[in-house]
């Protein structure tokens, strides 16, 4: 299928600056990738995948300016603009990606620090506020209590002292009438076997229901 002059020659044209991009590109992940201090085992791993997206899109660029058509012209146009690249623009694609970069990290630094001034520092002094006001509370509050417990005791030992014709009879009948009962039919024996044997039959049911189940 022949190609007309005018084609060819937008198809190096674009070849062209494709070799410039694949170029800028380039220098640019290498500038990230020794900023960011990426490890040499993922190194090659990262070349393979930019030469892979490189190649997809150059058969992109050229699949639309003469339907992906390999000539001499296409190497030509690429090789031209890759070396055009490194002649006239390397150093100013990487000084800029360079400055970009620290500009990114200027702006970051400066986002984090205002936050860590603004959000991060009051929360800190508030929690500190705050729980140096809930120790003082609680010190104040067994303050409070203490000296409650020292005007009431007066009074209390009075209320005791006045009622003791009612409560300490009550104590002796208790412990004539109630406590000989309860030491006699051992109620707290009782109790205990009577808990044992709720528990041993709440076993048996549950372990029957079990065994229902898995039939």
């Amino acid at each position: 299928m022949s190609v007309s002059l005018s084609v060819q020659w937008w198809t190096m044209m674009t070849m062209l600056l494709s070799g410039i991009g694949m170029g800028i590109v380039f220098d640019g992940y290498r500038v990230v990738s020794d900023e960011l201090r990426i490890s040499r085992i993922w190194v090659p791993v990262f070349d393979l995948l930019y030469w892979i997206a490189a190649t997809i899109a150059v058969f992109q660029v050229l699949s639309s300016s003469n339907h992906g058509e390999v000539r001499f012209y296409v190497f030509l146009g690429l090789i031209l603009g890759i070396g055009c690249y490194y002649w006239l623009f390397s150093r100013i694609t990487v000084s800029l990606v360079k400055l970009l970069i620290r500009t990114v990290r200027a702006i970051t630094g400066f986002v984090i620090k205002t936050f860590e001034l603004l959000i991060i520092k009051p929360l800190i002094l508030f929690y500190r506020l705050a729980k140096l006001l809930v120790a003082f509370f609680r010190a104040f509050t067994m303050f409070l209590f203490k000296i409650v417990v020292q005007l009431v005791r007066p009074f209390w030992l009075l209320l005791s002292w006045m009622t003791k014709p009612i409560w300490k009879p009550a104590f002796r009948w208790w412990d004539k009438r109630v406590n000989p009962i309860i030491t006699k039919w051992r109620v707290a024996d009782r109790l205990k076997a009577g808990a044992s044997a709720a528990a041993g039959l709440w076993q048996r049911w549950k372990n029957r229901k079990d065994s229902n189940k898995e039939e």
